[in-house]
């Protein structure tokens, strides 16, 4: 497949039904805070049985003003996850308080109830656990650890949209949950995010942190907040309200593209499935990832993808650890302090995952990832 196209990492599932949509916003005279980005809030609301959503430019931004509506800020700490593709949780250093990361479960990937507990001290408002990759987070521990210390539990899901821990969506455990709208999310705006919660009092703080109505240009009060201007305009709504709809059967083709995967994967020996958790009822991989073996480097892994590169094929490395980069280091986080997520970071490697991609692609990807692998790593084994 030389002289194929590249198999690209993500590509968005677009049919004629968004292409009408935007049309008709381009034709209307409205293309910014109009009322597709209010229908667009009311469907995804009801679509995680929650009572508000507020459609923002990002889902960082999202969290950020989440944490400034919650009156969270400088001398403040939050408990979070270093690991992840989105790096959501820089929303807590942009909202001025101070991140108190902690370790991974080894298997989902997910914040560890009892490493994020050995953080929290009498500065932490606030506890922001991620369903990572699509594998929920162990949501009743940590709202046992919340309602203990009082704190507030943020729901980070801006790589988990569709999935289902003990029968409920993601998005409905967290006070309020965020969803990343953007590349390579299965429901995309182009870019954008999505907060959501039942507390009318903070996502009217969070509307009003956003952006002004026209109506509320010379309120008094709203006029002690400065707004951020961090809308989703109606070109932006309007793609994203086809994708809600359509989103049942963007995820069942998903479903399809993993099982090609894993039938290919099962065909080496040493690999494994995808882990999911027993209490979990469904995940919804936001990428593929391949875990390579202990005998890998970070410096291994970076030829493996280099030689998928060679056969134009799209692949990245999954994580860039938070606290191993610069700005966390001046916090006085290094690396080392995180084994788990360092040792998962340094060896895992998204493949190209969307819905365009068919089974004789996938069966080309895999092999190129083992022939790489054995080429380089000498026959160790790959784990997902």
């Amino acid at each position: 497949m030389k002289n194929s196209p590249t198999i690209l990492l993500s590509d968005p599932d677009i049919s004629l039904s968004e292409l009408e949509a935007v049309e008709e916003v381009l034709k209307s005279p409205r293309l910014s805070a109009g009322p597709t980005v209010e229908a667009f809030e009311e469907a995804f609301a009801q679509y995680l049985g929650r009572k508000h959503a507020v459609a923002v430019s990002s889902a960082t931004i999202g969290l950020m003003l989440a944490l400034k509506a919650y009156g969270i800020g400088p001398g403040d700490e939050v408990i979070a996850s270093a690991f992840g593709f989105r790096e959501t949780v820089h929303g807590i250093a942009l909202a001025g308080a101070t991140p108190i990361f902690a370790d991974i479960d080894y298997w989902s990937g997910t914040l560890v109830p009892e490493k994020a507990a050995a953080g929290i001290t009498s500065k932490t408002r606030a506890i922001v656990a991620g369903n990572t990759n699509g594998h929920p987070a162990m949501w009743p521990a940590f709202r046992e650890l919340a309602t203990k210390h009082g704190l507030l539990l943020i729901e980070d899901s801006s790589e988990a949209i569709g999935s289902r821990y003990q029968g409920k969506l993601v998005g409905s455990f967290g006070d309020c949950s965020i969803f990343d709208l953007s590349q390579p999310s299965p429901l995309t705006c182009g870019e954008g995010g999505m907060v959501v919660t039942d507390d009318g009092d903070l996502a009217s703080r969070l509307r009003s942190f956003r952006g002004r109505r026209l109506d509320e240009r010379h309120s008094v009060v709203l006029g002690e907040t400065p707004p951020y201007r961090a809308e989703l305009s109606e070109l932006g709504a309007a793609l994203g309200l086809v994708q809600l709809k359509r989103l049942p059967g963007i995820l069942e083709r998903r479903k399809e593209i993993e099982a090609y995967y894993n039938a290919h994967m099962q065909s080496f020996e040493g690999i494994k499935p995808p882990y999911l958790a027993p209490d979990v009822d469904e995940a919804h991989w936001f990428l593929y990832l391949v875990h390579l073996g202990t005998r890998f480097s970070r410096s291994s892994r970076d030829a493996i993808i280099h030689d998928l590169a060679t056969e134009q094929i799209e692949a990245v490395a999954y994580c860039r650890p938070l606290h191993q980069q610069r700005f966390y280091g001046n916090l006085g986080y290094r690396k080392g302090d995180f084994f788990v997520t360092e040792k998962l970071a340094d060896r895992a490697v998204a493949l190209p995952f969307h819905n365009h991609i068919t089974e004789d692609q996938v069966g080309f990807i895999v092999k190129t990832a083992k022939d790489a692998s054995i080429n380089i790593g000498a026959g160790s084994a790959i784990y997902l």
